[in-house]
């Protein structure tokens, strides 16, 4: 316990008397190597003289000590004599005193001060070092690190604290040491040995040389909170003329663009045509949602910005900014209405113009779709209307049917109009109640009842010649003519005219129908309802009789006296054959449901 008490004591004493030094040095002042020595005379304390005797050395003392006494420095239990008689337990308990009151006692940190005070501002400086752990002025200074983390905290480029060899303690502390004397004018209070070699270094020691790196970190602090604070000033006022130079720049730019807008409406001339006025409308539009959405945000920004440096300056207590006129926000805000009157008064000339054209597009399109209807039915009314010999029916026909051409350029130009019409999204018209599609299936349906008329008239003519048939059979041959022709072009293709043939009992094998088809097509040109006849007359008056057509019934049908749809697959009948006699021939169900048709009788009223 001596041991370490005294250890204590010599360490203090070094520390101690290198922080007197520094308070002589600075005054002009030789330093002192021992307190004992230097100060058992009192000139270290007053520097008044050099005493030689003991009560002058008395008297200097006293006269140090009641100057301290006079900063407001209580000293107990020391007198002049234990200064001269080299106490050193109390001197150093003095210089303690001193240390406290001139270097500790003003130290503050968040409420706290001396040595509290002097503790939380080292722990709040080396918290980021993961290292550094301050709990006191003794054991966690006694690697370096918490000094070299307090250098590096303050002065970065001093020295790298992620380099050091952390369990260098001696190195680490001599380091710190260096660079403190060296660059940041501390001086070295402590030996390295003081720190490192020491199972608990002197706390009084530790405080009094921690207390040099706050005071002079503290200064450092205020110097740069000076700089700072003109720094931040000018930077306010640099912010300020550049945010109003921003402000004025901006605003000026966005009258112009406004301003060449209005004057664009303005200048605005409509060809007349829907695909300009929608041309004009979208364009419009695109404006509102692409460079008008920029101009609003670009206003409200230009708002925002000149609040903001409004309040910049009431902030600093600066004068208010005042802009150029005709820039000033309630400029821009006329600037602005002045732009949605132009916008209201171009939008509404825009659809105004719009809604002419498609009502006369929809006038364009109801006069010709009104036309057409009348003249076709005109047409439809003269071929009601036709009457007397079949030849002069014929000329009447062909008449109506030359005007057909003339007709359907007039349903073109219908058509157009419509396309017009829905290029413009016209969906509904009040001027006429036919569309195009209406007067295209009507057109279709007058030529239709044109071509049936054409070929009436020729099968009734052709008819008429054929005085070997007996009406029945003209009647028969005519309905099965029809009935085969599917497209209705008052011919028969080789498919349907061997159908046709089956039907009335006429087959043929393939090679021969080949023959008499090209024969046909050489004769006439096309199976037509002539040819047809003329062909059913040969084979009528060369191979087909009553009983001819008995026999070959009784032959599908296995003599039974009716014949089944079953009779007619097995033998090969083709399947339009087929469906023609099952519609012509009686028919009656027998007990199962299926139909039994009658060819007997159906040839008795066909021959009869």
């Amino acid at each position: 316990m001596d041991s370490l008490e005294a250890r204590s004591r010599d360490v203090q004493e070094r520390t101690f008397c290198k922080w007197l030094n520094t308070k002589l040095e600075s005054q002009g002042y030789q330093p002192m190597t021992s307190l004992v020595k230097d100060l058992s005379d009192g000139v270290r304390l007053i520097q008044l003289m050099n005493p030689r005797m003991r009560v002058q050395k008395a008297e200097n003392v006293n006269r140090a000590l009641e100057f301290i006494n006079s900063r407001g420095v209580k000293l107990t239990n020391i007198g002049p004599e234990d200064i001269i008689d080299g106490n050193l337990k109390l001197i150093l308990g003095m210089i303690w005193t001193l240390v406290l009151r001139f270097t500790i006692a003003d130290i503050s940190e968040e409420g706290l001060s001396a040595k509290e005070g002097l503790l939380l501002w080292c722990q709040r400086k080396t918290a980021p070092y993961k290292e550094v752990d301050v709990q006191d002025f003794s054991t966690s200074w006694s690697d370096g690190l918490a000094l070299c983390a307090l250098i590096h905290c303050h002065r970065p480029e001093l020295l790298d604290y992620d380099k050091l060899d952390k369990n260098n303690r001696h190195e680490n502390t001599r380091l710190a040491f260096q660079v403190a004397a060296e660059r940041l004018g501390i001086p070295q209070l402590l030996e390295v040995e003081d720190l490192c070699d020491s199972n608990r270094p002197d706390e009084r020691s530790v405080m009094t040389y921690v207390a040099s790196y706050f005071h002079a970190f503290s200064t450092m602090d205020q110097a740069q909170t000076v700089s700072r604070r003109v720094e931040k000033f000018a930077e306010l006022i640099q912010s300020v003329w550049v945010s109003r130079n921003d402000y004025e720049r901006r605003v000026r730019a966005l009258l112009h663009v406004l301003k060449e807008a209005q004057a664009g409406w303005a200048a605005i001339k409509f060809e007349g045509t829907y695909a300009d006025a929608m041309n004009h409308s979208v364009q419009f539009s695109t404006y509102k949602q692409t460079i008008k959405r920029n101009w609003v945000t670009e206003k409200q920004d230009l708002a925002t910005l000149f609040s903001n440096v409004q309040t910049k300056l009431r902030t600093y207590g600066l004068r208010e900014y005042l802009p150029l006129p005709g820039l000033t926000p309630v400029d821009l805000d006329n600037a602005w209405a002045s732009l949605l009157s132009s916008e209201a008064k171009t939008s509404k000339e825009i659809n105004a113009r719009i809604r002419e054209i498609k009502d006369w597009l929809r006038r364009a399109y109801a006069d010709l779709a009104n036309s057409f209807e009348r003249r076709l039915n005109v047409i439809s009314t003269e071929l009601a209307n036709i009457g007397g010999p079949l030849e002069d029916q014929q000329k009447q026909i062909h008449v109506l049917e030359g005007r057909i051409p003339e007709l359907s350029d007039a349903l073109e130009e219908v058509a157009e109009a419509e396309a017009a019409c829905s290029g413009a999204n016209i969906d509904e018209n009040d001027y006429t109640v036919f569309t195009c599609q209406d007067l295209r299936f009507e057109f279709e349906l007058v030529i239709q009842n044109i071509s049936k008329k054409i070929a009436f008239l020729d099968n009734q003519i052709v008819s008429r010649n054929m005085t070997n048939l007996t009406p029945a059979q003209l009647e028969q041959f005519e309905s099965t003519f029809r009935y085969f022709d599917k497209d209705e072009t008052n011919t028969l293709n080789q498919l349907e005219m061997s159908a046709a043939l089956a039907s009335l009992g006429i087959v043929y094998p393939d090679e021969d129908l080949d023959i008499i088809y090209d024969e046909l097509l050489q004769g006439y040109g096309a199976v037509t309802f002539e040819a047809f006849i003329n062909l059913l007359v040969d084979i009528t008056e060369d191979q087909t009789t009553p009983e001819q057509l008995r026999d070959a019934f009784r032959v599908l049908a296995n003599d039974k006296p009716f014949v089944t749809e079953l009779d007619l697959r097995l033998a090969q009948v083709p399947a339009h054959s087929i469906d023609y006699l099952k519609e012509a021939i009686p028919s009656e169900n027998n007990e199962v449901g299926e139909p039994e048709y009658d060819y007997e009788a159906w040839l008795d009223q066909v021959f009869a």
